[in-house]
């Protein structure tokens, strides 16, 4: 996966907008305002901040050498992926699971307007 590739996958969500709160060539993928996602599309190599349930952080990190505590974030809840390192089907999964997880903590009558109860 490639970072045009990445990028399109991450606002193919429903509501999903890209920002640059830090810097221009970071980007910042949202759903409603909160994070799901944050890379720099320009970086060698490309990883992303993908958000993730405690539990399965640590057992992903333990299981994936690409798989790191997230950089600059909170440490037990995002974590960093190196994204040539693993194939792009995971990639995809994680970026869907951290943007599931953000989903769940938006209120409900956010989240069954996109179409996620």
């Amino acid at each position: 996966m490639n970072a045009e590739q990445l990028r399109a996958f991450c606002l193919d969500f429903n509501a999903a907008t890209e920002e640059f709160p830090f810097r221009p060539e970071i980007s910042v993928f949202k759903v409603k305002g909160k994070m799901f996602a944050l890379c720099a599309l320009d970086g060698e190599p490309l990883t992303i901040n993908l958000k993730c349930d405690p539990d399965d952080a640590v057992r992903l990190r333990e299981e994936y050498p690409a798989i790191a505590p997230g950089y600059h974030m909170n440490k037990r809840h995002w974590n960093t992926v190196t994204v040539g390192e693993l194939p792009d089907r995971m990639v995809r999964e994680l970026i869907e699971d951290s943007y599931d997880l953000v989903v769940a903590g938006l209120p409900r009558a956010e989240r069954l307007k996109l179409d996620r109860p």
